[in-house]
């Protein structure tokens, strides 16, 4: 099962980045671009198909893949009468849209994996049917039953118990009227909750069943957004935290701390994990594969942000190259002078290749440490 999830991920991986490169490729067509080029992979081309004027195939090396839109430079030569289908020729809010494609498709794909969760996987949480009750509790005294499920508090319906039952805590001993379901019958129980020490809050003395939920199309629609949400700050942070952990990472591969799960983990890592929670005995199916897909959720919007980021060569660069235009151009405007020729990139080369290196170091460092020193969650 273990070697499943790692396989599994890297599918999942691969299908992410053709899907960033098709967001590039769909807009870039919509607005005339010429796309040469859509490719899986790197290296040595296997299989290729032309259609029109875009050649489609397969690479030897299954890392990722790539669309390539012709004139992304002011040097690159474009064909006879074509120049005014060149990236470079395009308005900046064109650029705009078609660089961000890639992670704004990353954003939708992190979305709806969520979604697919609270919608159709279900998620684990405790429901309004009772397993245990206490000996000795008030709600034995009451006449509560394993079996007993509760349906409405002092007359409002249960909908989702982890928040109902909070009414029992909040009582302060007052008198509560339980409607229960037992055998298809319903029955009414009043009941004063009683003071635990230990917990130091009001309790009945019963405890509910684990089981699965899924919520409706709007409630799964509103919970995928907040959890979005939060999957995005807290990957913003991880890329704000990013350089401070780089020095842990070391310790980590070299002198053998111990691995921290909330550090920098690489892909190798991530498969790993995923591995992990797939082959888990401590969760169930639906567990393992919610938990498979909240990984993929929080890779994709990870990766979403961090090509957002404003250095070259990420699409965030590029797209700072575009607005740096536009700002030259207004300013050009202002004093009355024509719009100034376009930001070559290949000038900004040197700036690139430092980023390259820096990313490939870290990379590299990722790969070794998950080898020798892998993340483990207890799964």
């Amino acid at each position: 099962m273990e070697i499943l999830g790692i396989i599994a991920f890297v599918l999942a991986l691969l299908i992410s980045v053709m899907l960033h490169e098709l967001g590039h490729f769909l807009t870039a067509r919509r607005f005339g671009m010429w796309v040469s080029e859509f490719f899986v992979g790197f290296g040595r081309r296997i299989w290729s198909i032309t259609r029109g004027e875009t050649e489609y195939g397969i690479k030897a090396i299954p890392a990722g893949g790539y669309c390539r839109i012709e004139g992304m430079t002011p040097t690159d030569e474009m064909p006879q009468g074509e120049l005014n289908r060149a990236f470079i020729s395009a308005p900046s809010w064109k650029k705009l849209i078609v660089l961000g494609a890639g992670s704004t498709a990353h954003f939708i794909l992190g979305f709806l994996l969520i979604f697919s969760i609270f919608f159709a996987v279900g998620y684990t949480t405790i429901t309004p049917v009772i397993s245990e009750v206490q000996s000795g509790s008030v709600a034995a005294s009451a006449g509560f039953k394993p079996g007993d499920e509760i349906i409405s508090i002092n007359g409002e319906a249960v909908t989702q118990w982890s928040k109902d039952a909070v009414k029992i805590g909040q009582s302060k001993g007052a008198v509560m009227n339980f409607v229960l379901k037992r055998g298809g019958e319903k029955i009414s129980i009043d009941v004063a909750p009683a003071y635990n020490n230990d917990a130091k809050r009001y309790m009945l003395g019963v405890i509910t069943a684990l089981g699965t939920e899924r919520d409706g199309f709007i409630k799964s629609t509103s919970e995928s957004a907040k959890a979005g949400w939060v999957l995005t700050k807290e990957s913003a942070k991880s890329l704000v935290t990013l350089p401070s952990k780089v020095p842990q990472l070391f310790r980590e591969t070299f002198l053998h701390e111990k691995r921290d799960p909330n550090g920098l983990v690489g892909v190798v890592g991530a498969a790993r994990v995923s591995g992990q929670a797939v082959g888990s005995d401590k969760l169930n199916n639906n567990e393992r594969l919610a938990t498979f897909i909240l990984l993929v959720a929080s890779l994709n919007i990870f990766v979403g942000l961090f090509n957002l980021l404003p250095i070259l060569p990420l699409d965030g660069g590029h797209m700072a190259v575009a607005i740096a235009d536009e700002v030259r151009a207004l300013y050009a405007r202002l004093r009355k002078k024509p719009r100034p020729a376009p930001i070559d990139v290949n000038v900004l080369t040197p700036i690139t290749g430092v980023v390259v290196v820096l990313l490939g170091i870290l990379t590299v460092l990722l790969v070794v440490a998950d080898i020798i020193n892998p993340v483990s969650l207890n799964l």
